[in-house]
């Protein structure tokens, strides 16, 4: 019996050896890379975001993000995380709509400067709410209130 299992065995032990045996590169053989596939001008061009006025605030909110990204990673974000009018004229430079667009005051009720500023824009049913300050940049998409506004609470008028 084992004679048996001795003359199965050392067969099946050969054809594993001789199959792994090509998985091995040679010493002296160089191994060629596979070429690097190039993304085409369209699928680059697909991956940008882009504003669509005629939009919902979903489909605006990854250029809003990257607007604010790029304004709250630039030398003036200091500055606009606690300024309305820097942070809304940003906007507006980027196709937003000034007349849709809320901002809260700059300033406390005693005058010190705000830790955060909301922000909006709205797009008929829709808001992408902003937020910037002690917290960073933050957005979000909410339903318009039964108010008609995009913010709770008191607002700035944009009038510049």
């Amino acid at each position: 019996m084992a004679l048996r299992r001795s003359a199965v065995a050392l067969p099946l032990a050969v054809v594993v050896i001789a199959a792994l045996a090509g998985c091995v590169q040679s010493p002296g053989t160089v191994a060629t890379p596979l070429p690097t596939p190039v993304p085409s001008s369209s699928s680059t061009a697909a991956g940008v975001p882009t504003y669509n006025p005629t939009g919902t605030a979903s489909d605006n909110l990854a250029y809003f993000n990257q607007v604010g990204g790029e304004l709250f990673a630039s030398s003036q974000a200091g500055a606009a995380s606690t300024q309305g009018v820097l942070i809304v004229n940003w906007f507006v430079a980027h196709g937003f709509n000034k007349k849709n667009m809320e901002v809260t005051p700059d300033k406390t009720s005693i005058g010190l400067a705000a830790w955060n500023i909301d922000f909006s824009v709205r797009f008929g049913k829709t808001c992408i709410l902003g937020q910037a300050g002690n917290v960073g940049f933050q957005s979000s998409t909410v339903p318009i209130l039964a108010t008609g506004k995009c913010l709770i609470g008191q607002t700035r008028t944009i009038d510049w």
